[in-house]
């Protein structure tokens, strides 16, 4: 017996998608600032990076404080990641009706890649993120202040035996497993076709932070939230938190590179050796001779290093 084909219509239109996706965040959205909501967020923003930081800084400088008499001592590295993964679970839980729970720059600037926040929201929750780890760091410093310096400070640090290379690559690899699990996490299509979904997102989120620790504590503490990197190598401000940040703060980047050399070369001129400063000194002397006997200045220029030597323009 021959098999019944049924055909379809050439123009079938087109299935009904059971969810809806959100609509693009403008780029500037100024009107939000006429909005309690906004600045709420921002709020939230700031407090939940503050407790994320206190705690989890906290962690990190009581393991080493009870290693350090008993290797065997202490939550470990697992109690670490436990401390890092769980609070990201209870703070995005408790802040993702207020503000989405971004608690991260780099969950904020991928959202903001992909329209959903505005540049102006995303702005505000990455300065709101960095204040925050800055005072929950300074909270750990003054509640344990010498064991706080004793032991890095919960700074990131390259682990030795790792290049700067690998400790890069692991963070990249890291930011990524985060970032992309935050999106599925709240997908719009998984959210409408399962009703949990919304209320379970902060679970793999935060288990994908655990699980990140897990695998970058050895090499740099790891560093995929850039507002807890940042907190912590303010507070404890020495050079070995500063040094391996491939990227710090643009605006003082940007500021160094351009005011620096310039600043650099002017402090070498003015507070040179003192034989570049008498060479400076003979030159202006023969020059204030020559123009007041009414001869020709020499054409000669002034010496290298001394202060007031030209310099080329666009220097």
């Amino acid at each position: 017996m021959a098999k019944e084909v049924s055909e379809e219509p050439e123009h079938a239109a087109p299935a009904h998608k059971d969810y809806s996706d959100p609509p693009p965040a403008p780029l500037f959205d100024m009107g939000e600032l006429r909005m309690w909501s906004f600045y709420r967020a921002i709020i939230a923003e700031f407090v939940a990076t503050l407790l994320f930081l206190y705690i989890t800084v906290a962690t990190v400088i009581g393991y080493k404080v009870q290693s350090a008499a008993d290797p065997c001592g202490g939550v470990g590295v697992l109690g670490i990641a436990w401390a890092f993964g769980g609070m990201i679970f209870v703070l995005v839980y408790c802040t993702a009706g207020i503000s989405g729970g971004h608690i991260n720059p780099a969950v904020t600037f991928g959202l903001l890649l992909a329209r959903k926040v505005s540049l102006l929201r995303a702005v505000m929750y990455i300065v709101a993120q960095c204040a925050g780890g800055i005072v929950g760091a300074g909270i750990v410093k003054g509640i344990m202040k010498d064991a706080y310096q004793a032991n890095g400070g919960g700074a990131n640090m390259v682990a030795s035996g790792f290049s700067r290379g690998t400790a890069l690559g692991a963070e990249i690899v890291g930011t990524f497993v985060l970032v992309y699990t935050v999106f599925s996490a709240t997908d719009p299509k998984r959210s409408a076709r399962d009703s949990h979904v919304p209320v379970l997102a902060p679970l793999p989120i935060g288990f994908a932070v655990f699980m990140v620790h897990l695998a970058t504590i050895p090499i740099t503490g790891t560093g995929i939230n850039p507002a807890r990197s940042l907190g912590a190598a303010v507070i404890y401000n020495k050079k070995a938190a500063w040094d391996n940040h491939v990227i710090k703060l643009l605006p003082l980047s940007t500021l160094r590179f351009l005011l620096l050399p310039n600043l650099a070369r002017r402090r070498r001129s003015y507070s040179g050796s003192s034989g570049s400063a008498r060479s400076w000194e003979r030159w202006r002397r023969r020059r204030t001779t020559s123009t007041s006997s009414g001869r020709r200045p020499s054409r000669r220029s002034a010496p290298s290093g001394a202060a007031g030597a030209t310099e080329p323009a666009g220097q």
